[in-house]
């Protein structure tokens, strides 16, 4: 039997190199920073001591209360209003992201949320990929290799998504690679910003639009169809367009576009769990999915809210479904093929970091 077919440990998992597609730079920090700059800028906080504060950010995010889950971003937001920290923030999200075996990541946030305090669109961009850059040197220099880049977020209730995008487009050449929609789905479908998909489809840059995850099934078909998503960040209620009372499953339409198209899927288990788009790992619909063959890719959302990493969702998934390295290494692949860089370097990262590493870990 190959080594790859073998079910691996949480140890091997937290050794393996992964690929992120959908990480919220502002859904992501660590307590003790949230701590060091709201001291600085005098922002009250629940709780000055890092567990605590840990513990109330993941508890407020599973209470069911969606006023409660709002304010665990508005504490985070308000402690990267200055440069300075934002560039703190963003260099520590790739060096936590390298620890726990990420090799390529894009992390994404809305630059129109940090600039309460004066700072431009601009000059918020430019301080997130500096601290990127920052946060890939400190990596090396602990012995972790990661590249992170940049996908910069409209909010879907506001009105700066044209601007953001040309921003995106602007600085594609500098660690931006895309475009999203971010915000509350329920009330404002893809379809109010198809002026704005519209220009980055005339530009030739990458979007992907957050789906399929409070609102069902019409939303991804808008995403796809109207304003041609080239990925769906979640889109777990595609599930609702699958017939698994049938040997085979049988696919609606919409669900046979996805899958025929190999339209990735940005699902974030764990993120589902907690807004109630699913009750639980095992009955996540990623495990049918990933069966049917879905481009399927693993993520985090928010790594401080679901006190989660990539290891601990694959932990997870490998419990849950019985996932061996195979399947681990197929949603990594995954991941690598449908981000948004180019072709080559995707390529390069499959070849040389991930296949290989995938092979001396199983074969412990």
């Amino acid at each position: 039997m190959s080594t790859l077919n073998k079910v691996p440990t949480p140890t091997q998992i937290k050794h393996l190199p992964k690929a992120l597609l959908h990480d919220h730079l502002d859904g992501g920090l660590r307590p003790q920073t949230i701590i060091d700059i709201a001291k600085e800028i005098g922002h009250k906080l629940p709780s000055n001591d890092s567990v605590e504060l840990a513990e109330w950010f993941r508890t407020s995010c599973d209470s069911g209360s969606l006023v409660r889950y709002l304010e665990t971003f508005s504490h985070t937001v308000a402690v990267m209003q200055r440069r300075e920290d934002i560039v703190r923030v963003a260099r520590e999200c790739a060096v936590d992201l390298a620890r726990d075996g990420v090799v390529y990541a894009e992390v994404r946030m809305a630059p129109e949320l940090l600039t309460e305090k004066g700072l431009t669109l601009s000059a918020a961009i430019e301080a997130i990929l500096e601290g990127f850059g920052a946060g890939e040197k400190e990596a090396k220099a602990e012995g972790n290799i990661i590249r992170v880049t940049s996908l910069l977020c409209g909010m879907r209730q506001n009105q700066l998504s044209q601007e953001v995008a040309e921003l995106a487009v602007k600085y594609r050449e500098r660690g931006v690679v895309g475009f999203d929609i971010a915000g509350p789905e329920d009330g404002f479908p893809p379809s109010d910003q198809l002026d704005t998909f519209e220009y980055l489809r005339r530009e030739n840059a990458h979007f992907t639009i957050h789906a399929g995850e409070a609102y069902g099934l019409p939303s991804i078909w808008e995403a796809i169809q109207l304003c041609g998503a080239e990925r769906l960040g979640h889109g777990v209620r595609i599930i609702d367009d699958i017939d698994l009372n049938h040997t085979p499953p049988r696919l609606g339409r919409l669900a046979a576009y996805v899958r025929d198209r190999r339209i990735p899927l940005e699902m974030c288990p764990s993120s589902n769990i907690q807004t109630g788009a699913a009750a639980n790992f095992a009955d996540h619909p990623i495990g049918d999915l990933a069966k049917l063959r879905f481009r399927v890719t693993v993520n985090t959302d928010n790594r401080l809210m679901s006190a989660t990493s990539m290891s601990r969702e694959m932990t997870e998934l490998v419990t849950a479904f019985n996932w061996s390295f195979l399947d681990l290494q197929r949603v990594t692949i995954n991941a690598l093929k449908s981000s948004f860089i180019p072709f080559e370097e995707r390529l390069a990262i499959i070849e040389t970091v991930i296949k290989p590493g995938f092979l001396a870990i199983s074969g412990e």
